[in-house]
């Protein structure tokens, strides 16, 4: 679906600034011109305070715009445009509603037959895979249960133009791939081919903090800068489809973004990475929340099933639910004592190592697979150049903030924490004494 040469924008901001406040005003916008196009996903990319919810919400009318302009199909826009349905973050369900009557709430305003609304709104309840439980309220939900319902409302009105505000930041990493990749393959026709999204919606908008994501769905990538939010690149994304996550030009474009963003606000840090980068040391990246004890059990599980399991086979077996279960599992992986080709999980050699060593051997092997990842390179040269090889608990907080912005810092430190004291590279006796480096391991 593409867009002809005359065709105007479905909605469209030129030389927009947003401005909140009186005399000593906070300046959100400035000067922004973008134009959302029939038959393209759109993702807005930028770090938190950069005015990517307040761009949207000026391009469709529920914000206007301190000066500039906005245009519906080439004409100033007046009020909410008609063509626009929103998902939020935060779900925003009634909890007094069923499944059913929150969907219904998208109809609101359209004139339909009561058979023609109940036909719709089962059309996509069943579309988001929430039959047989159009009954349940949303206290009975889970996160990604109820962000379904969110889709499925927001598709009910038939909309041009579907906007999504970050709409998988609430739910774990699992289930927030689950919606991701169900989106992309209902957008792009490599799904069920039974299933639709409505014959009206022309184009997608996308608010997102997540790189990976908006490479993996958007067709053009819009790059903020902050203070005040301001367009600093829009990126065409050429890549085919179907899109996979470690296909290497995907990394690459990853990459490549990912060091636009951070020049900006980190030049020395962006320079360092590239450096880092040249040198061949791995990128930092986020620790899944799995802790070794939990790592292990779920090792030895698989061991005793031949070394191979079907990921959902494994999950029956766990006291988890399904999301912690394959964060647990990406931990492994990313030590190195697991791979997952396809569904399965399958323990590696070190794993089989790891599991029939002793403790001090499982230290060793630990230490040396933590070394390999970004994240502890990046401690570990950060304590071995500080006095002492000590740093306080909030200067490594603040670090794992800057490299890591979309994580919850304090699991992540936590979860530092436990990986590196069983592997002896840290130290850490509580906040008051910081994070030290081993002195073996500083050497």
């Amino acid at each position: 679906m593409t867009a002809t040469a005359t065709e105007s924008p479905i909605c469209e901001a030129q030389n927009v600034s947003v401005s909140f406040g009186g005399e000593q005003a906070l300046l959100a916008l400035k000067d922004v011109t973008l134009g959302i196009n029939t038959g393209e996903v759109v993702a807005i990319l930028g770090p938190s305070g950069c005015g990517k919810s307040t761009l949207l919400r000026a391009l469709v009318g529920l914000l206007k715009p301190t000066s500039g302009n906005v245009l519906a199909h080439g004409r100033p826009l007046v009020g909410v445009h008609p063509g626009i349905s929103i998902v939020f973050q935060n779900f925003a369900l009634y909890p007094w509603l069923t499944v059913q009557e929150n969907v219904k709430v998208g109809l609101n305003g359209i004139p339909l037959e009561p058979d023609a609304a109940r036909q719709r709104v089962e059309q996509y309840v069943d579309l988001v895979g929430l039959h047989g439980f159009e009954t349940a309220y949303p206290k009975e939900l889970s996160g990604g249960m109820k962000q379904r319902v969110g889709i499925a409302r927001a598709l009910a009105r038939g909309p041009e133009l579907l906007c999504m505000d970050e709409p998988f930041s609430a739910l774990d990493v699992f289930t927030a791939e689950s919606l991701r990749s169900e989106i992309y393959r209902l957008w792009t026709g490599t799904g069920d081919r039974s299933v639709h999204l409505p014959s009206s919606l022309k184009s997608i908008l996308m608010i997102t903090h997540i790189i990976e994501e908006a490479v993996f769905l958007a067709d053009r990538i819009v790059i903020m800068g902050t203070r005040p939010g301001h367009i600093r690149q829009i990126v065409k994304n050429t890549l085919q489809h179907p899109r996979e996550y470690q296909d290497p030009e995907f990394q690459s474009m990853v990459q490549g973004l990912h060091d636009i963003i951070v020049s900006e606000h980190l030049p020395e840090m962006a320079a360092e990475q590239k450096a880092a980068a040249d040198a061949g040391v791995p990128m930092v990246e986020p620790i899944p929340a799995a802790g070794i004890a939990e790592i292990t059990g779920l090792l030895g599980i698989v061991n005793d099933h031949k070394g191979r399991m079907d990921a959902f086979a494994l999950d029956s077996l766990t006291d988890y639910d399904f999301g912690h279960t394959l964060e647990v599992v990406k931990a492994g992986e990313m030590l190195g004592l697991l791979e997952t080709p396809k569904n399965l999980v399958v323990v590696t050699d070190l794993g089989r190592r790891f599991l029939h060593a002793d403790i001090p051997e499982r230290k060793v092997i630990l230490n040396a697979q933590l070394r390999r990842l970004g994240t502890f390179s990046m401690l570990i040269q950060a304590l071995q150049e500080a006095p002492g090889h000590h740093l306080p608990t909030d200067v490594i907080q603040e670090e794992l903030v800057v490299r890591l912005p979309s994580q919850d810092v304090e699991r992540t430190f936590q979860t530092v924490l436990n990986w590196s004291r069983f592997a002896e590279l840290f130290t850490y006796e509580g906040e008051a004494e910081g994070v030290g480096l081993i002195e073996a391991a500083a050497g």
